[in-house]
């Protein structure tokens, strides 16, 4: 048998991080054995899908490089064929027609609580034997008596009576099929062998399994993911921070980093940290996967990030590093080579925004010192340092600005002024980049040039100088 597989999220708004989770696991249990890992758009909602979720979707898949072998499937291009399962089902009579209006349904539903009873469906219009010319829904008959048992790969046996289970509506009264009834029959045509999805879906489960059944055809087996829950100890939501996989995007994590930080959430292999996508198809299996919710971990999420960045290839960060210096303002080809702007500062930053931030000086001057670092460095008694350096620096021919020169010209200023090396250094990255932290004195001064070096030493000249007249 061929393992099959499938992410069916619905376009509904953006790709959530939990969702994600459950399309890597699905991903890796198909690669693993041999399998086919499928995408279907559940997009027959018309008031709440949207094209731009469905591209959000589809970016979201692409930079993961969770590579689906089949789809993506649109279900809203299926829907006659729903339509024509639910006439036969109607037609057997496992499916019937029903006119209950919602002041009936309501007053049903207050009766039930009022007795303490579990809200649901009375069976009204079982036998009633309603025409189609006249407004209704569609209800599958569910069986009365006796358990629907699904062996949970992830949460072991789960029993349901039908006795709890109601006639669920699966055509609406404007004749569009309803979520339950399209995913069965998307299952059983694309032959998924194994359905990995939320445990919010459990609940669903035993109603889609007497689906199968009614239709005479096989259920997939089932694995019921835990949700991910914020630091509260609730449920993930935009108010513990981003939940888009395309904002974490945004904000400069990579692609490997959320992977590999997702996978841990509920799965682990020992003591191991880090894994390559290669190796999670290798060690991955869904039946090790806890049963316990997980709780995100941004600081964890930001130390895997930061050693993706540090130890990546630096022509792929600089190519992932462009966009984000454009939102600066940032032309990368304005200046030195990016990669060699990354090499430098790859280990130097959590995400790729704040790599972007801290390499911006590179390539355009600052607008502004950084408060606490020019008060204690830009004061009238580091003049005439300033001055030294901006004159020594003048002096050097364009193909002698490189490290050695010009570390040794800093160190000639400071032994004539019999000033530290750390001391003057200080002072000039706080003149070339605005704040207190950069590469290598030598290595900043490299990348800044010669022209711009010149002129951000006039521009702390000019700040000193207004200090003094205050």
């Amino acid at each position: 048998m061929t393992i099959r597989t499938r992410f069916a999220p619905s376009p509904t708004g953006y790709l959530h991080v939990g969702g994600v989770r459950t399309a890597l696991f699905s991903y890796l249990f198909a690669r693993k054995h041999g399998g086919v890992f499928i995408l279907r758009v559940e997009d027959t909602d018309p008031e709440r899908s949207s094209a731009d979720s469905v591209n959000a979707i589809l970016e979201g898949m692409t930079w993961l490089g969770l590579e689906y072998d089949e789809g993506p499937f649109y279900q809203t291009e299926r829907l006659g064929h729903y339509n024509q399962v639910i006439d036969d089902l109607i037609e057997q009579e496992l499916a019937y027609r029903c006119d209950c209006s919602m002041e009936r349904l309501d007053a049903l539903r207050k009766e039930q609580m009022a007795r303490k009873d579990k809200p649901r469906y009375d069976g009204h219009c079982r036998h009633r034997d309603l025409g189609p010319d006249q407004p209704h829904v569609v209800r599958f008959r569910n069986p009365d008596a006796g358990e629907v048992v699904v062996e949970d790969l992830i949460r072991g046996r789960v029993v349901f009576s039908n006795e709890e289970l109601d006639d669920l509506i699966i055509r609406r009264g404007d004749g569009s099929p309803t979520y339950n009834l399209t995913v069965v029959v998307d299952d059983r045509d694309m032959g998924i062998t194994h359905v990995i999805r939320g445990d919010d879906h459990l609940n669903n489960t035993p109603r889609q399994i007497n689906m199968l059944r009614a239709l005479g055809w096989r259920p997939p087996r089932y694995a019921h993911v835990p949700m991910i829950l914020g630091k509260d100890g609730t449920r993930l939501s935009k108010r513990h921070g981003a939940v888009s996989v395309v904002a974490y995007r945004d904000q400069g994590y990579l692609p490997e980093a959320l992977l590999n930080y997702l996978v841990r959430l509920g799965w682990s292999h020992g003591d191991q940290e880090l894994f390559s996508l290669d190796e999670l198809v290798e060690l991955f299996d869904i039946d090790q996967v806890n049963k316990a919710a997980a709780s995100f971990d941004i600081d964890k999420l930001d130390w895997l990030n930061q050693h993706y960045i540090r130890h990546g290839d630096p022509k792929r960060i600089a190519h992932l590093l462009s966009p984000h210096l454009g939102r600066l303002g940032v032309d990368p080809a304005s200046g030195p080579d990016l990669v060699d702007v990354v090499l430098v500062q790859q280990a130097r930053a959590k995400t790729l925004v704040e790599l972007a931030a801290i390499s911006a000086f590179v390539y355009q001057d600052f607008d502004a010192y950084d408060a606490a670092a020019a008060k204690q460095h830009l004061r009238p008694a580091a003049r005439e340092a300033l001055e030294r350096l901006r004159e020594a620096f003048d002096m050097l021919a364009l193909e002698d600005w490189e490290p050695m020169t010009l570390e040794h010209t800093v160190k000639q200023v400071a032994q004539a002024l019999d000033v530290k090396l750390g001391k003057v250094a200080q002072l000039l990255r706080v003149a070339l980049v605005g704040r207190a932290a950069s590469p290598g004195i030598d290595v900043t001064l490299q990348l800044v040039g010669k022209t711009a070096t010149l002129r951000r030493i006039d521009k702390a000249l000019a700040y000193i100088r207004g200090r003094a007249i205050e």
